[in-house]
Formats: structure tokens, sequence, C-alpha cells
């Protein structure tokens, strides 16, 4: 224990003295006398013309009449033009919903909604005979109300994306009886989660005050990794059969196979029915270090080729190789403790919640309120972690694609052959403007991917002659 206790306290000294160094400069402004309501009004205004924005470079894009030259022979006149409606369909869904967006966020935040939904959890609490110094119980009520009032507005949403856009253009497969299905269990889902999550998290911060930040990394990084191992043995059942691919199949051969010479800790191998809402396809993996399960869309399985789907895990089971998804969850972990360092100033702040009309506690102030409040200031932080984000996920995808074709063989055809089907089938747009992508998309481009699998191709020959 005192091996244990002098390993961590050094640790634990540095990173309070970067909140130090983090929440100073921040705790001048937190306490000064803003009009924090009209300059959150301001942000969210900024953050939605900010996408708007980015979308609208975008747009053209999908009124060019050919594709990329590369892709030519691979997207017929007919696949390409069904693509680009395909594109330029979802784009204006996006960009009416983020016009939507700006409009309602705006007027959540001059109505005082927040205000109203907090002093109407007290009003529930009081109607069962408890006062207001339940705060956890009235921050579960209050977040049930928030919950519920933003869900209602999505449904619509949700319901046309589903059932006009992905039904006219061929991809959706859901039933109304399994759209619905889905938001109850959903609705389940979130409060059966939420409820004991928000608890821990109110209590954590209740509990240790000031110096909570430590402590609440720890609890959200142990509930990650719990979600890891119950996700796909619990949620995922409910609204996806997986059954284990054919004991014997040339396909599972093949990827028991691969996992062998990887030593990947292959412990199942799962195929999952997405074709039961959607034509899309996709495969990943999961697990803890020592126990790893794959799982392969239906529709990856009849739109590929088996070499074409090795080549997909060979991808994935990349990442796995080169630690991109432990590497993620620290830079996750970075991205929280900024978040969680910059806080506490505004739980802290006299002027902060009164600016949304929101009354404080005689000692402090409301923990939910401020935290969901305090976000709102975070927007332009948030994009730029988001360009950041996808910078380094790109980055990873590029190295995935370089550790499947260093395979050898046919590894590099294989592979470039699936992600072209992969985007035919799923009429994945082609022309793409570089901020637009850069701020949207995880992945490089197709054609992008292509160009830097022919340039490892052309150096790997490169050195085989000089050899």
């Amino acid at each position: 224990m005192d091996i244990l206790r002098s390993f961590v306290s050094p640790i634990l000294g540095v990173l309070h003295k970067m909140q130090l160094t983090i929440q100073l400069p921040i705790l001048r402004v937190a306490h000064g006398p803003l009009n924090w309501r009209l300059i959150s009004i301001g942000l969210t205004l900024a953050s939605s013309l900010f996408e708007t924005l980015i979308l609208l470079r975008q747009l053209p894009n999908y009124s060019k009449p050919a594709p990329p030259s590369s892709l030519a022979d691979h997207f017929p006149l007919e696949t390409y033009t069904k693509s680009q409606a395909y594109g330029r369909s979802k784009a204006l869904f996006t960009l009416t919903k983020t016009v939507w967006g700006m409009f309602e966020g705006t007027l959540i935040l001059y109505s005082d909604f927040y205000a109203w939904a907090w002093s109407a959890s007290a009003g529930v609490l009081a109607y069962f005979g408890y006062g207001g110094e339940r705060e956890i119980a009235q921050s579960i009520i209050f977040a049930g109300i928030l919950a519920l009032l933003a869900t209602i507005p999505s449904l619509p949403w949700d319901y046309y994306y589903t059932f006009v856009l992905e039904q006219h253009h061929g991809f959706n497969k859901t039933t109304h009886l399994t759209f619905w299905l889905d938001f109850v269990k959903s609705l389940a889902i979130g409060a059966l989660l939420g409820v004991p999550f928000l608890a821990a998290f109110l209590g954590i911060i209740k509990h240790f005050g000031q110096d909570f930040v430590t402590y609440l990394m720890g609890f959200l990084l142990v509930f990650q990794l719990v979600m890891v191992v119950l996700f796909p043995l619990v949620i995922q059942p409910l609204f996806n059969k997986l059954t284990p691919l054919e004991e014997g199949s040339s396909l599972r051969k093949r990827i028991e196979g691969l996992a062998g010479r990887l030593k990947f800790p292959l412990k199942h191998l799962y195929q999952i029915d997405g074709s039961k809402r959607s034509s899309h396809s996709n495969a990943y993996f999961y697990g803890l270090p020592w126990s790893k399960h794959i799982v392969i869309f239906d529709t990856l399985i009849t739109q590929s080729t088996e070499e074409e789907v090795e080549a997909v895990l060979a991808h994935e089971l990349g990442h796995w190789s080169l630690s991109h998804p432990t590497k993620l969850l620290l830079l996750n972990q970075v991205h929280i403790f900024l978040l969680l360092s910059s806080f506490p100033p505004f739980l802290s702040s006299r002027t902060f919640l009164p600016s949304f009309n929101i009354p404080l506690y005689p000692t402090s102030a409301p923990i939910l309120p401020t935290f969901l409040l305090f976000q709102l200031f975070l927007q332009p932080l948030e994009h730029a972690m988001q360009f950041a984000m996808h910078a380094v996920t790109r980055a990873y995808e590029y190295q995935a694609d370089a550790f499947a074709v260093a395979m050898g063989g046919e590894m590099k055809q294989r592979l470039g052959d699936a992600l072209v089907k992969l985007h035919v089938k799923n009429l994945s747009t082609l022309h793409v403007d570089w901020l637009y992508s850069a701020y949207h998309y995880s992945h490089p481009t197709l054609p992008e991917r292509l160009r830097a699998m022919d340039k490892l191709e052309a150096k790997k020959s490169k050195e085989g002659k000089e050899l």
C-alpha cells in the first residue's frame, strides 16, 4: 500500500498543480459581473453559424457532374448521380436541423428554460414532502425534465431521416414497430444507467469539493471500461441479434487465421443483423485486452467477397496492433481533464447562475445546472477539439491502412477494392471540401486513402529494386 501511495502521490501533486494553472486565469472571469446569459446566447449563435458556413462550403460539391478521375471506372454515372443526390439530401437535412437548433437553443436560453426546469424539479420534490436540501434527487428530476423535453422535438427529425430520407435513397430497413421499440428501449436504458451515473457523478463532486477532478476522472474511466464490457453483452442484444459466425466456414477460417497471425486474442466471432435497420455496412472489434470479439455486419458479408472482408478486418486489427484505441482513450482523458479542471471557478462563482435566474444555495451553487450551462462556454474549445481529434483519427486510419498493406500478398488490392465497393454500396460522397472534411470526417476520403496506399506500394517497389 505504501509503495502504491508513493507512486500515486507525485502524480496527484502534478495534476493538482496543472489544475491550478488552468483555474487561476478562469477564476477572475468566472467571478466577474458579466451577463453570462447574453454571452451564452452569442456563443450558441456563433457556434451554429460556424457549422452552417462549413456546410455551405460543401454544398457546391454535390453539383459536380463527374466523379474524381481516379474513381471514374468504379462509379458509373448512374451510381455517381445517386451518391450526389444522397449527399445533397443529407447536407440539406443537416443544414435545416442546424438552423432549427440555433433557433431552439437561443429560445431556451432567452426564455430561462433552465431556471424553469430547476424550479419545476424543486416543485416535484416539494409535492412528495422534501425540501431543497436533497440536491442529488432534485438534479436527477431536473435532468429527466431536460432529457424528456429535448427528446420530443428530436423525434420528428429522427423519423424524417429514417422513413423519408433514408427510405427515399434505398437504405432504410427499419419498420415503424422497430423504430418505436428502439425509442422506448433507449429511454429505459438511459434511465437505468443515467440515474445511478448522475448520482455518483454529483456525489463525488459534493464529497470532494474543489478537489473532485482526479476522483471524478477515475470514476469516468472506470465507467467507460465497464461499458465496454456491458454494451455488447447486455445493451446491444436488445437492439440487434449477434450470431456466431458459422463454424468451419471458409470466412471464419480466414478470419481466425488472420487473428492468429497477428496474435489477436480473439474469443468470439459474430455476425450482426445490421440489415434489420439499414443496408449500410461495417465491422468492428471490442473487449478487454486479453479477450476480444469481432463483429461483422451481415450487409458487409453479402456486399463483399471473403477476401475483401478479410482485408477490412486486417485494417481494423491494425488499429489494435498499433494501440490506437488505447491512445484515443488517453487523449479522451486529457480532454476530460481540461473540461473538469475549468469547471470549479464557475461552481464557486456567485454571479454565474444568477445571470440565468437560477438561485444559489447559501454556501454553494447547484452542481448540475452550473455544469450544463458552463459547457455552453466551451463551444469554441469543442470545435477546436473536434478538428484536433479528427486529425488524429485520420492519421490513425492511414496507419491502419499501411498496416494492412504491409501484410503483403494481394492485401493492398483487396483493401482498395473493399473500400471502393463500400463507398459504392453506401453512395458515399466523393468530392469533399477540405475544411468540411477536417471538421466532420474522422476518416480520410476514399481518393485520399487510395492515393496513400498507391504511394506505399510505389515506395515498397522502389525499395525492392534498390535491394
